[in-house]
Parts: C-alpha cells; structure tokens; sequence
C-alpha cells in the first residue's frame, strides 16, 4: 500500500504531527499507536489525566509508545502545578522514570518560578528535554503588544536550550493564542513566530478540523501541529500529504502532461 501511495508522487515525510491523549481507555491508545506510529512526531500526554487515571494504565500507554518507537511529551499543565507547589524536581524524576523523554513547560496560568535556563538545566540533569508552551489560557487573544512578547520569550527558551515553542491553542482554538471568538487565525502573529523561531522549532496548537486544516493550507507539509485528537491522525495526514479532497491542488505538484497522458 506504502508503495503505491510514494507511485502517486506523495513525498515521504518525517512525522510532524502530535497528537494528544486527554484520558483516552489504553486500548484506543495502543490501536491508534499501532496504526499510526510512523506519523507520530510525539505523543502528548496531556493535563493531569495521565496522573490520576490507574497507574498500570498509565504505564501501559507509556510501554506501547516506546514499543513502537513514539517519543513522549507530557503537557505543560502539570508542569506548572508542579513548580508552583516547589515539587518541580520530584515531578522531572518521576517523567525520567516512567521513561518519558520529554516535558512541556508552561506558562499559562502560574507565573515561572526558575529562569528557562534553570528550567532546561535542571531537566536535563534528568535526562528530558524541554519544550516551551507560551501564551495564557485565560488571557484570550493575542494582542500585537502580546505577540512581540511571546516571540522574545520563545527566543529566550531557544537560546536556553528548549528543542521547540509551542502556541498555546487549547482544546477550543477560540479565544486564545492566535484564535479570536469566532476561531479565526491571526496570520500576522503565527508568521511573527515562524521568523522569530523557524518553521521547524515552531509547533501550532490545532485541535479542531478547521485549524488544522488551515496551517496546512498557510504553511504547507513542513509545519508541525499538536492537540491533534488521535482519531483525527490519519485525516489531517492526509490533508498534509495531498490525498484529501481539498488539499489534492494545494500539496501535489501536478503531473507533467507527458507522465499524465501515460497513466
């Protein structure tokens, strides 16, 4: 099938897409990593549900990620509990020792108690490595004030040593981060933080069909997505790869006429 699918001169591509279980039952997780592990930049663990949800459940999630070579990134919100009750380093031993490689450090909702330097130090003397997650998930839109903001504080975790910045976008992707009410994009600000950052240090939070869609279409295959629900993989790959409907024009270069006259 795989042969087939590279004959209609779709690309292969590394996996950008990151999807996120919000307290999934362990068999939907293990089938969707079955199914979809080669399209899987990270799997998200988000909130706290992983936390409180039966250990052994927990642990087998983590088991059949690592099985099928899926690195781990647990969600900023524990993160940032953890350091406000002054329990950061026991919460980084316990993702070290659950064999997770990464954690989200976020700034959403508590204020950061450690520099980003001391942050991504500290993780990294267990053995993690950081992504940051900027933007409040209380503080609505950006605002253009906000948007020069975000992008000096990215360019700080960067320089610290986080691998990537991710755009807050929540579970909604409405009224928050770069969504107004309505769940339109603000293109101007994602674009600031594609210049400040790069495309390839930049993760946009997209948790709704349209959202998802829309980065594509803007950014095209290279852009990297989270807060991707895990049934909802496969559809947005496919509207990376150009086998969608209504990305078929936009992500396929057109055949040559000579090779379309021979098929």
């Amino acid at each position: 099938m795989h042969a087939f699918v590279r004959s209609l001169g779709v690309p292969e591509l590394p996996p950008r897409t990151s999807p996120f279980d919000p307290g999934y039952d362990v068999a939907t997780v293990v089938s969707h990593l079955e199914q979809s592990a080669h399209l899987i930049s990270r799997l998200k663990l988000s909130m706290a549900c992983w936390l409180i949800a039966g250990e052994a459940s927990t642990r087998a999630k983590i088991d059949a990620a690592l099985r099928l070579g899926v690195p781990l990134v647990v969600g900023g919100g524990p993160f940032e509990i953890a350091q406000d009750r002054g329990r950061l380093e026991e919460f980084m031993a316990l993702c070290a020792g659950l064999g997770i490689d990464r954690i989200e450090a976020g700034e959403g909702f508590t204020s950061l108690r450690r520099s980003p330097v001391e942050v991504v130090r500290r993780a990294q003397s267990h053995g993690l490595a950081v992504q940051a997650e900027l933007g409040g998930k209380h503080s609505g839109s950006f605002s253009a004030t906000m948007v020069t903001e975000v992008a000096d504080r990215g360019l700080e975790w960067l320089a610290a040593g986080a691998e990537q910045i991710v755009v807050e976008g929540r579970e909604s992707a409405s009224s928050v981060g770069l969504f107004d009410c309505a769940g339109r994009i603000d293109w101007q600000a994602a674009e600031a933080f594609v210049s400040a950052w790069g495309l390839e240090a930049t993760v946009f939070e997209t948790p709704t069909k349209a959202s998802q869609f829309s980065f594509l279409s803007h950014f095209g295959d290279r852009v990297h997505l989270s807060n991707v629900r895990m049934e909802e993989l496969l559809r947005v790959e496919i509207y990376r790869l150009g086998l969608h409907s209504d990305s078929y024009d936009q992500m396929l270069a057109p055949l040559a006429p000579a090779r379309a006259a021979a098929t």
